[in-house]
């Protein structure tokens, strides 16, 4: 039973991940249709990423009192009915109405599973889990490169993979009576009493804060590439729309990837040691981006620049419970998400401003500069660990 509720929680995952990648491969078209500044995308995705660091914050609250079965299966609804709403949108007012929806569905699935996989799964598994991420955010903006290419329509891909996410919702809801079965079958010896934690105690510990500075670097990169990928692509290396939705695919390739790989060494490789690895890949990628070579070798940067990242964050997840302790994981993981979409948010509208100056050549230098961030979080969570 245990093994069948994980697939269900991997297929789930898929569904956090469609949303992730499809609105910045579709974005070159959409800013171009609606006549607005191509920096105006920070604006959208801030807005999901505020609602999605809310819903992270209370999601300890949320398993508390709905548990995580119900949690998971509406907010997956949630956020199919706001990829159908974006395919119907003919403004930034209406994306921006839907992008709500959007993030706080995200929010609640991402801390929720999380902290389950964490508590009732192996590393091996977390990365895995993670790779099914990967698989969603690999899926959609191929499909949106096909409806660009088609027939230059993003409403079509975006209802295409609307299709997909309702599915989900619907294995989602077909498979609640699973988690009774497993929670029946589960030891009791693997009980604990959770004890939620409120910001103010959290900030006073600074292994915690440190591990939110990790997070938050990490994801700054994945959110860069995400957002900014195919516009970098587009404007900078002189790719056609859909020929720059096509080939940011491969960083979401490399991303799961990465964390495929990840899984297979887990049981060799630690957590730390593959963390370190993958941000070894991050630099030497980076470096490759920086220089002035064809658009196939940027390409090639970007899939490297995923596999390289792509480890790092379902380590430092699967890590939580055992460096903060399974009773306060729920908490520490809802804040990790958090602080997390903080960046996810500040992220691309800071690129945007950037970009007003200085173009999207500086695409690789700003990447670099969020990988000394991260490289020097690392090592500040490692001296705070020890010291703890």
């Amino acid at each position: 039973m245990a093994t069948l509720l994980l697939i269900v929680i991997y297929i789930s995952y898929i569904g956090l991940g469609i949303p992730d990648s499809l609105f910045g491969a579709a974005w070159p078209a959409i800013h171009t249709e609606f006549d607005i500044p191509v920096s105006s995308a920070g604006y959208i995705t801030m807005l999901v990423s505020v609602c999605t660091a809310l819903s992270s914050v209370v999601s300890a609250k949320l398993v508390n009192r709905f548990s995580t079965k119900w949690v998971v299966a509406v907010s997956t609804a949630f956020t199919a009915v706001a990829l159908l709403g974006f395919s119907f949108s003919s403004n930034i007012y209406i994306l921006c109405l839907f992008a709500i929806p959007l993030g706080f569905g995200a929010g609640a699935i991402d801390a929720t599973l999380n902290n389950y996989v964490a508590l009732n799964y192996s590393a091996t598994q977390m990365n895995f889990l993670h790779c099914f991420y990967g698989i969603g955010v690999s899926v959609s903006p191929y499909l949106m490169s096909l409806a660009l290419r088609g027939s230059n329509e993003w409403r079509m891909g975006y209802r295409a993979v609307f299709y997909i996410q309702f599915a989900i919702m619907v294995i989602a809801f077909v498979s609640l009576p699973l988690w009774n079965k497993v929670k029946e079958n589960k030891p009791s010896e693997d009980d604990f009493t959770p004890v939620s934690l409120s910001y103010r105690q959290m900030i006073k510990m600074p292994s915690v804060v440190m591990v939110w500075l990790c997070f938050m670097t990490s994801c700054a990169i994945e959110s860069l590439c995400t957002t900014w990928g195919s516009t970098f692509l587009v404007n900078t290396r002189g790719l056609s729309a859909d020929k720059g939705a096509e080939m940011v695919t491969l960083y979401f390739l490399g991303l799961t990837l990465g964390r495929f790989c990840s899984g297979l060494f887990a049981r060799k490789i630690s957590p730390w040691n593959l963390i370190k690895i993958g941000e070894c890949i991050v630099f030497l990628s980076i470096l490759l981006m920086m220089l002035p070579l064809p658009a196939c070798f940027a390409g090639a940067a970007l899939f490297f620049t995923g596999f390289g990242i792509g480890p790092v964050f379902p380590n430092f997840t699967h890590l939580t419970p055992i460096n903060f302790g399974r009773e306060v994981s729920q908490s520490v993981i809802g804040s990790q998400m958090a602080t997390t979409y903080v960046s996810i948010m500040l992220t691309p509208p800071l690129f945007g401003q950037i970009v007003k100056c200085f173009g999207t050549d500086v695409f690789p230098y700003f990447a670099m500069a969020l990988f000394v961030l991260l490289v020097l979080s690392t090592a500040g969570l490692i001296k705070s660990l020890k010291a703890k």
